[in-house]
């Protein structure tokens, strides 16, 4: 089976079938894209895996039940899954959600840039670095957008499907979080 070129559609239709490797496969193409999300929201690397492992469950679960409805979605859906996660894990500590990178994550890297040479990676890397640190001056709601959509890929009907607004207001969000972070440069004297 080559697992690598099937689509996730494909690989869930095949674990439903008895091929065991095909969860596995579609389990490790999405893992490191959804710890980093769910790290995002919790900034430790002990309950960010424990959640990861939490949502794999849940999934696996979900998938031999029958639930998994969400035909060529299955990204967004994990993501969803992992969301609810990161919530009830911040309803049981009773502290509001708050997404804050740290110095070691580029949440700008899922866009595509073209190869740039050794300066223009040195550049780049501080680019974005100063911009990780500006995002922390962002609201929440503003904060959470963002890196749903820049680092999750995610477009802005799932964005408010995940967070429980209507599409209006997470556009409304990533609108303000971009003047925001316009402003957070020119105070800051950060150039593109």
């Amino acid at each position: 089976m080559q697992s690598r070129t099937l689509s996730d559609d494909k690989l869930v239709e095949l674990y439903l079938t008895g091929e065991e490797s095909a969860l596995g496969e579609l389990l490790n193409r999405h893992k490191d894209r959804i710890y980093t999300y769910i790290y995002l929201f919790v900034r430790d690397t002990h309950t960010a895996e424990d959640l990861l492992q939490e949502t794999f469950i849940k999934v696996i679960d979900k998938l031999r039940s029958g639930k998994y409805q969400e035909q060529n979605k299955f990204l967004p859906w994990i993501s969803r899954v992992a969301y609810n996660l990161c919530i009830d894990y911040y309803r049981r500590e009773k502290r509001m959600p708050k997404v804050v990178t740290r110095d070691g994550f580029d949440i700008f890297s899922v866009l595509k840039f073209s190869e740039p040479g050794a300066e223009g990676k040195v550049m780049e890397s501080e680019f974005s670095s100063r911009v990780r640190k500006l995002l922390e001056y962002l609201p929440e709601e503003q904060r959470e957008v963002v890196v749903l959509r820049h680092y999750m890929d995610m477009n802005f009907r799932e964005i408010a499907e995940m967070t429980g607004v209507n599409i209006n207001t997470a556009l409304g969000r990533m609108r303000y979080a971009l003047i925001n972070l316009r402003k957070l440069m020119e105070t800051k004297n950060i150039s593109i």
